[in-house]
């Protein structure tokens, strides 16, 4: 058994505009929907204030986590002020900067000839202030629409063609020009200040949303026998509105505590260990503890495209002992139940005497290096496949996630429902005490094994009436799983059957 990590995947600054240097990008990818930004910019400075722009961040930036800052700690650097405008050109707000003017609209007729209507925008329709929401909250949004901001038909345009007026345009608006105020991109503008003329490279960082990734892992195992083989995948989604060539891209697993609009409680975080493994070309990939969360540093520089979404192996095992067992809980629920409480179940007899047939199929492996793993595992979706023998082709036979799991942590998963072994629960005997002080209840569990092989069955029951229980006899040893909750591992013969039977009784003296 051997593992490997592959893990490939993954302004000019001046007294006026900024762009970012060639040196390249570093990421850190949080499985949250947001990263961090790292950009190196050079800059160009004079003694005193200088005015710089920079147009080449995210559309989803956060303004306050900007920082700009020399890496080497050299220049006494200060920020008098810094501006964020995300109000890029588009139509509407062209058409906003032109109320009360008049302008072209162009339209084609019923054989391509194209004419000009002339008409005055009265109400360009334009309402910017509905993304604020997203960074104030429910709140706002309410207080903007008792302002009349939204709704009313704020949407809607009004234009003047020939003195009467239109709730749409009449044809597509010609501008003449860009205003001199607007802009094409989200745009960063300072006030920096030094003590003398300086020039050197600045490191600009900030938070962006728009970027995430997540964990995939395919689990392959031939059609008898409890190994197989599995394959990690990454999969990072960019929707940031920027693309980043050759990026340095680092991805953080585990819960980070990120506060989200109108959140003001701050959750803990997932504690998660670090190991280090090799990418299958000798190039290392890190993979450490970061406060209290987990690193993984991709060896490569990748270009990350805007509205792209990549994906990188990122983990390769084989021969993984990956043993199948079953298990039968065939107490039914229903729904009808939902929401009570001790009390009310000590004094419904009928409770939890519905039968549920179905066994649970489930697989389970040790995250450990003697087990051909032994790196910890990003949370992340899991599928089952088994290999035909007769043709050699894979076959789909679940799925499910897994949360993040440290090293040498035990990963077990719901794969789906047997086909061959079902089960049986009946209630024999229910005995409550004159005083109602004390409660008899015996259970008959039958399970059985259409398949050719013998199988092993968890029969797992729930002592729900009270946790004060004592087992007044049983046909089969159990294990007490919790202060409730037992458990009957039995093996059923191939095309056989097993019961298990016992009695409980709970005191509530």
């Amino acid at each position: 058994m051997r593992i490997m990590n592959v893990l490939r995947l993954l302004s000019v600054l001046a007294a006026g505009v900024l762009t970012a240097s060639a040196s390249g990008p570093a990421l850190t990818i949080y499985n949250q929907n947001f990263a961090v930004v790292r950009e190196r910019v050079p800059l160009d400075l004079k003694a005193g204030v200088n005015a710089v722009t920079f147009s080449d961040a995210t559309v989803h930036l956060e303004p306050d986590s900007v920082v700009l800052r020399d890496p080497a700690g050299k220049v006494a650097l200060r920020v008098l002020e810094q501006n964020y405008r995300a109000d890029t050109i588009s139509q509407g707000l062209l058409l906003s900067l032109y109320e009360g003017k008049e302008l072209d609209f162009l339209n084609r007729d019923q054989n391509g000839k194209e004419y000009i209507v002339k008409g005055r925008v009265i109400r360009s329709g334009y309402t910017p202030n509905v993304f604020a929401m997203n960074r104030y909250g429910h709140e706002f949004m309410q207080r903007q629409q008792q302002l009349g901001n939204f709704g009313g038909g704020m949407g809607q345009p009004i234009i003047e063609v020939e003195g009467k007026l239109r709730f749409s345009l009449p044809g597509e608006p010609q501008f003449p020009a860009l205003t001199d105020d607007s802009i094409l991109k989200p745009q960063l503008a300072w006030a920096l200040a030094t003590d003398k003329p300086v020039k050197f490279d600045a490191e600009l960082s900030y938070v962006t949303g728009g970027m995430s990734w997540e964990a995939s892992y395919n689990l392959i195992a031939p059609e008898q026998g409890d190994t197989l083989d599995l394959t990690g995948w990454v999969t990072i989604d960019n929707q940031s509105g920027k693309q980043f060539d050759a990026a340095v891209i680092k991805l953080m697993a585990g819960d980070v505590s990120k506060l989200q609009p109108g959140q003001e409680v701050m959750n803990l975080g997932y504690v998660m260990r670090a190991d280090k493994a090799m990418d299958a070309d000798g190039g290392q990939v890190t993979e450490k503890a970061f406060d209290e969360f987990h690193l993984y540093s991709l060896p490569r520089p990748a270009t990350l495209r805007n509205r792209e979404t990549k994906q990188v192996e990122f983990l390769r095992a084989t021969g993984v002992k990956a043993k199948t067992f079953y298990v039968y809980n065939g107490a039914d629920i229903g729904p009808q139940f939902r929401g009570w409480n001790e009390q009310m179940i000590r004094q419904q007899p009928e409770y939890g005497t519905q039968s549920n047939p179905k066994v649970w199929v489930m697989r389970e492996f040790k995250n450990s290096e003697e087990n051909g793993l032994g790196i910890p595992l990003p949370k992340g979706r899991t599928r089952f496949y088994r290999q035909d023998d007769a043709d050699g082709r894979l076959e789909f036979t679940g799925e499910n996630t897994i949360d993040h799991t440290a090293k040498n942590e035990l990963v077990r998963l719901y794969t789906g429902e047997a086909f061959d072994i079902v089960g049986e629960r009946k209630r024999m005997d229910f005995q409550l005490s004159n005083r109602q002080d004390q409660m008899d209840e015996e259970f008959e569990i039958k399970v059985r094994n259409r398949k050719t092989t013998p199988v092993e069955v968890r029969v797992t029951e729930r002592l729900y009436r009270w946790s004060n229980w004592t087992m007044v006899s049983q046909t089969h040893d159990f294990e007490k799983q919790d202060a409730q909750d037992i458990e009957f591992r039995v093996t059923v013969p191939a095309d056989g059957e097993v019961v298990v039977r016992y009695r409980v009784r709970y005191d509530w003296r």
